[in-house]
């Protein structure tokens, strides 16, 4: 049977996660047009607002559909390095080539991350919020550990996320002494440290610490589809590891013993997020890569395969120009025609959608890829 197969994943692109990682650039390049937010004014008050709230990060206690992004970015960047990784020594390339490599990866994407914040009205700011400078830290602590057997990697993870506890409850200093309250813990004390400010919607810099088991789970994950496996039985492994996680995340959460907070990225929410990031994996690899249904991918792939790209370019200058000039562009011909103003705020980021998923097309059709 199809679902029993064996062969390893190396000699071809695992395709689950070119779709992965391109569902989670579209729903990102939607968010970056304002999408999101036009549907939440709608809806607010009505029935639909269950639905359109997940579409924003939780505020503090608990989780939505949104807080998972990047947390399955994260996980995805893991399982990618693996299938690099093996590539690459597979060719011969020696570890020292490696480390080399990956460091020079490590310092763009600091580069990048800390360039899209770096430009304010006010003038240059020094932040380390983004992305992808979590990125940063978590794929060159993946790559150092990527040879330690899977126990031992998964043993190093659960650590991580022991010593964020130890630093959130143990360290005590005046002022930043509540474990898990906005403003005051101590993720934002470090950042007054780093940053000479405090994020105020409680985002931290070493969430990097506690997210960087997402990328070595990734790359669990990842060590898992290049073995000898028989494809049912790694769809059966990244089950009960999902199952596992998100049990021992809400779990925590319900016992009262760590609360779920995206945005100090706890344990207990690190744990569920990732048990999400590994079942939604299992499904995409048993559906599209074992039961070959690999139609329609492309509208993803078109996205997946410039990530870095398409994120620099809706952050930095759809942010700052292209969104404003292109809802400018379209608001004011379909004022003319006498269109409601929710439905210009809709078909106006469709429209910036659009044509940056025609960029990444564009680029695509002509095999010029951006990498780090």
């Amino acid at each position: 049977m199809q679902n029993d197969l064996s062969t390893s994943v190396s000699a071809s692109r695992l395709l689950s996660l070119d779709f992965m990682r391109g569902l989670i650039m579209v729903l990102l390049m939607l968010e970056s047009t304002g999408l999101y937010t036009h549907l939440n004014e709608y809806a607010q008050g009505g029935p639909l607002y269950f639905l359109t709230i997940q579409l924003e990060h939780h505020p503090w206690h608990g989780l939505r559909a949104w807080d998972l992004v990047q947390p399955g970015f994260m996980f995805m960047a893991g399982t990618a390095l693996a299938l690099s990784l093996d590539k690459q020594w597979k060719k011969g390339v020696r570890w020292s080539q490696s480390f080399r490599k990956a460091l020079k990866r490590s310092g763009w994407l600091f580069f990048w991350g800390v360039l899209d914040y770096a430009v304010r009205p006010a003038g240059l700011s020094f932040e380390l919020w983004d992305v992808l400078t979590q990125l940063s830290f978590t794929l060159l602590v993946a790559f150092l550990i990527f040879r330690w057997s899977i126990t031992a990697q998964i043993l190093f993870s659960i650590g991580l996320l022991v010593l964020t506890e130890i630093l959130y409850r143990g360290v005590r200093v005046p002022g930043f002494d509540q474990p898990f309250t906005d403003q005051h813990n101590f993720g934002n004390y470090i950042d007054s440290i780093l940053m000479h400010k405090i994020n105020p919607g409680g985002w931290v810099a070493i969430n990097c610490i506690p997210t960087a088991a997402h990328t070595i789970w990734g790359a669990v994950a990842g060590k898992l589809l290049l073995s000898d496996q028989r494809g049912m039985v790694k769809v059966r492994y990244m089950v009960l590891g999902g199952l596992a996680c998100l049990a021992l995340g809400y779990g925590l959460d319900f016992a009262h013993i760590t609360p779920i907070i995206k945005r100090i990225a706890t344990s207990s929410f690190t744990l569920a997020s990732g048990g999400y990031a590994l079942l939604l994996l299992a499904l995409c690899y048993w559906w599209i890569d074992l039961r070959q249904h690999r139609q329609r991918l492309t509208f993803f792939q078109v996205v997946g395969m410039n990530s870095i790209f398409i994120y620099l370019f809706f952050e930095i200058v759809g942010d700052r120009w292209f969104n404003g000039y292109v809802t400018s562009l379209a608001t004011g011909l379909l004022q003319i025609a006498g269109t409601p103003v929710f439905v210009q705020a809709i078909v106006s980021s469709l429209c910036i959608f659009g044509l940056e998923w025609g960029l990444c097309y564009f680029l695509y059709k002509r095999k010029i890829f951006f990498k780090l």
